[in-house]
């Protein structure tokens, strides 16, 4: 009796890559890897790797806990996920970080970008305009996340460029005239390199503000494939900047494979030497917005291949270090460390000094001490500014016997490795959308899940009619 070549191993619902139909979809492992195997009406058979890690894939299934509901709902649920977006009831998670768009406009027109924003004052297409948001608009935006969380964990204030919104301090004004715990500025860093004065002013909006620097490669020619062109000296110069003024930084790459991929050690090596970096978080590319040169086959880059690559590229950091994130576990993955006296300690070395990295997995999931869980699950949350993560990591720290809590342990000690990974129409999965925690703001208020937002809810996007014509 003949058997199929692989394992089936789930079933779920997906999208056509083509249409963005909602498709039934099963997960099948076959020569160590994981793949999405779809079938369109219209468009045929449709295989996705999805990981290159049947082990950790499994795991991250696993990694999980109850969900945290937000204050209250923002759309009923009618057509079904993912046509409900608002945050619907049948969402599982609350927003652990909500992006807030305060311009469509940027200084750079880079060829892969999820916002498809740019210089021009219209986007090529000819139908959307690209403007500054009023502060009166951004206000409410700002209002509907509270309104959802109570005290918002982390508020990320994006675009387009951010920096610059002719308003941008009374943004940061009314931003921090409202309950939440950390402001981020995602941003390109230009206005930050070539503007000390703006950088200066920008410090004293600390603590509880950090940027969230787009560094991509030390390469001119891999900065002109994803930026369109050299910003070799931006980079340097914006960190000499965050640097002298000690503004917490996160770097943010941008990966495509076979273009920047190599540089993942190097960028952590470097991130590791800056007083003001508390983190490097990599990002492969999603397949929405502005895509210049990019093939699916050739380029797209999965989760378990930058753990991987994390791996052998950096030797700070074992299998066991880089955990999945409770709150999206099969799209998010982290690793903590300790910068301490020239030294990068892994987090998992220093919770157990025998072998507690062979059970740590384990023991977040089956572990009897409820309180030592609680405490893991809380420092891997994407909830944490590098503040309320050196309380958390202390806290782990004195549950467990026998082992003293470091002295002196500061904000500046934290360093994290973060893959995030969004869903676009290769990999889509409703189990796994219904638990994104990275949400934007739609300017009329609702509060929808990055991965839906930019195949669907962004105005141009590739599916915005399909949802604004409900012809699904």
């Amino acid at each position: 009796m003949p058997t199929r070549p692989y394992l089936f191993y789930a079933l779920t619902n997906s999208v056509c890559c083509k249409c963005l139909v909602k498709v039934e979809a099963k997960i099948i492992f076959r020569d160590e890897c994981v793949y999405l195997v779809k079938h369109c009406p219209t468009h045929g058979h449709q295989e996705v790797l999805i990981a290159d890690d049947i082990e950790y894939y499994k795991q991250s299934l696993e990694f999980i806990k109850p969900g945290d509901m937000p204050l209250k709902f923002n759309t009923p649920i009618k057509y079904g996920c993912p046509y409900d977006c608002g945050l619907c009831p049948d969402h599982e998670q609350h927003s652990c970080l909500t992006l807030v768009e305060v311009s469509d406009r940027c200084n750079l027109s880079c060829p892969i970008c999820y916002a498809d924003s740019g210089v021009e004052d219209i986007s090529p297409n000819g139908n959307q305009p690209r403007r500054h948001r009023s502060l009166e608009q951004i206000e409410r935006m700002l209002d509907a996340v509270v309104a959802n969380e109570g005290e918002p964990q982390i508020v990320q204030l994006s675009g387009g460029e951010p920096t610059i919104h002719p308003e941008f301090f009374q943004i940061l004004d009314i931003a921090k005239s409202k309950p939440i715990r950390h402001l981020m500025i995602n941003t390109n860093g230009v206005r930050i390199a070539k503007d000390r004065a703006f950088c200066d002013r920008l410090s004293q909006y600390m603590p509880g503000i950090e940027v969230y620097l787009q560094f991509d490669s030390f390469e001119a020619a891999a900065l002109q494939a994803l930026r369109g062109t050299d910003l070799r000296d931006v980079r340097e110069k914006a960190i000499a900047h965050l640097n002298e003024f000690k503004i917490s930084t996160t770097l943010v790459v941008t990966l495509k494979k076979g273009l920047n991929d190599h540089e993942i050690g190097r960028i952590i090596e470097y991130a590791l030497q800056q007083r003001c970096v508390r983190g490097v978080t990599f990002q492969p590319i999603q397949a929405a917005g502005r895509l210049e040169g990019f093939e699916a086959k050739r380029d797209r880059y999965t989760l378990t291949e930058v753990r991987r690559s994390i791996l052998q590229q950096s030797p700070y950091f074992k299998p066991e270090d880089i955990l999945p994130v409770p709150c999206h576990p099969d799209s998010l993955a982290m690793a903590y460390a300790l910068k301490l006296n020239n030294q990068v300690i892994p987090l998992t070395g220093l919770i157990h000094p025998t072998d507690f990295v062979q059970w740590m997995p384990n023991s977040v999931l089956y572990e009897q001490n409820e309180e030592l869980k609680r405490k893991i699950f809380n420092l891997f949350s994407t909830s944490h500014s590098p503040q309320s993560s050196v309380t958390s990591l202390k806290q782990l720290l004195c549950c467990l016997p026998m082992l003293p809590v470091p002295e002196g342990i500061t904000y500046e000690n934290i360093f994290r490795v973060m893959i995030v990974q969004f869903l676009d129409p290769y990999n889509f999965d409703v189990r796994s959308v219904k638990r994104s925690c990275i949400h934007i703001v739609h300017p009329d208020g609702r509060i929808i899940p990055f991965d839906t937002f930019n195949m669907f809810y962004r105005e141009g996007s590739a599916g915005h009619l399909l949802v604004t014509n409900r012809s699904f």
